[in-house]
């Protein structure tokens, strides 16, 4: 169930986004998706290696307990991702803008 909230609030906000820039709505969407996905994996992986590297037997950890503690992995990246096309297409709006003002002057 949790999942199911975390993908609505990835699809909200990145499509929120992509309005506001008018970019390809669902395409940002996706990848934002996919960005936790990854994420998650990634933090999985991460985990399962730094408990290997301990000493301990993977085995002892139960999946939902490593599911848990990837989440916040796929949080992040995801979040990293929506902050990093935030100010790329700001900067984009920003330069365009002030390019009509200029030419606006001469």
């Amino acid at each position: 169930m949790l999942g199911f909230l975390l993908l609505y609030f990835i699809w909200k906000y990145y499509s929120e986004l992509a309005f506001e820039y008018e970019k390809s709505k669902w395409g940002y969407v996706i990848l934002g998706i996919a960005t936790y996905y990854l994420g998650t994996f990634a933090g999985g992986f991460l985990i399962g290696m730094i408990i290997i590297l301990m000493g301990s037997d993977i085995d002892a950890v139960s999946d939902i307990l490593l599911s848990v503690m990837a989440v916040p992995f796929g949080i992040l990246s995801v979040w990293g991702l929506y902050k990093f096309l935030q100010k790329k297409w700001s900067k984009k709006t920003e330069n365009s803008n002030s390019e009509s003002l200029d030419s606006d002057l001469i």
